[in-house]
């Protein structure tokens, strides 16, 4: 019997049971587990990598499971040899919506068109740049930057995919490029969506160099983490730039940041993952990984392996 700790009963009782598997609840920013048997730790939705160095006093624990894609910060906060699973898969559809949403906000005048409903005022939008026939740049061509460009491709646009190396391309793209010829791209495109996990190579990615080499008017849309554009920077191009964002830095953006006051800016507070679709799917997900450890296989989406049985 493998014990499992869930970091809420909702989750645990989502999920149901499954043979081989003993869930009980624990939430690891809440301090030490009461419970030693723990061999397989479900992370809590947020804030997962400052609560995480607490399964260094479990010492059966053999895997984490974050209920998020990204994973910056875990690694450090959780000890070897445990290994580390992440949420693949779980976030594409619900951030692809957000990321397809925000450039239509953005592109069709929503956030003003609001501005004024909230003053009973009408107020004409004029001529505003169509989705249609524009030429969209996602950066980032994982399962998410896939799962937006789907989206993207039903909109009568032109689309091309960068990851951090080049290949072949899909039913989507003819080709995807390396993260290296973006210098090239970016002053080709109307809009770009950036969807880059956060790590080295990527920290600032967004900066002064990558926004200038957008064209007047462009549009950028980060629905990355925060750090993968420098702040400063996109305060100083908004206005030449549209500018759309789920994620900042630092975050939450504080009250009276100059951020929220730049023209052409759109800000939603990190909601992209935050849906309806949420709890089925990473319920879904956790069944088919907790079977797996159950029978003696290994977990998918390992970003960590394991080392330790």
């Amino acid at each position: 019997m493998v014990v499992v700790s869930f970091p809420d009963p909702l989750l645990r009782d989502a999920v149901g049971e499954i043979p081989g598997v003993q869930a009980v609840v624990w939430d690891p920013t809440a301090g030490r587990a009461t419970d030693a048997r723990i061999e397989v730790v479900v992370a809590p939705y947020l804030g997962a990598a400052k609560a995480l160095g607490a399964v260094a006093d479990l010492p059966s624990c053999r895997l984490v499971q974050l209920q998020s894609a990204g994973f910056d910060g875990v690694f450090e906060a959780v000890p070897e040899p445990i290994a580390i699973a992440n949420a693949a898969g779980v976030y594409d559809a619900p951030t692809a919506e957000l990321a397809l949403g925000l450039t239509l906000a953005s592109l069709r005048g929503i956030p003003e068109a609001v501005r004024s409903g909230d003053r009973a005022r009408w107020a004409p939008l004029g001529q505003r740049t169509s989705l249609a026939d524009r030429r969209v740049l996602i950066v980032g061509y994982g399962s998410v930057g896939t799962a937006i460009a789907r989206r993207f491709n039903a909109f009568d646009v032109s689309i091309t995919a960068v990851a951090s190396r080049a290949r072949a391309g899909d039913d989507l793209v003819d080709t995807v490029h390396g993260i290296d010829e973006l210098p090239a791209l970016l002053p080709a495109h109307d809009v770009v969506v950036v969807i880059v996990p956060l790590n080295d190579s990527t920290h600032q990615l967004v900066d002064d160099g990558f926004l200038a080499a957008m064209p007047d008017g462009a549009l950028l849309v980060n629905v990355a983490r925060g750090p993968v554009a420098d702040t400063d920077a996109l305060v100083r191009h908004a206005g030449r730039l549209r500018i759309a964002l789920d994620v900042t830095d630092p975050e939450p953006l504080p009250d009276g940041h100059p951020l929220w006051t730049a023209p052409d800016v759109l800000i939603t507070p990190h909601a992209g993952g935050n849906t309806t679709a949420l709890l089925p799917r990473m319920a879904e997900l956790l069944r088919e990984q907790l079977t797996r450890v159950a029978a003696g296989d290994a977990p998918h989406h390992l970003v960590r392996q394991i080392v330790k049985t």
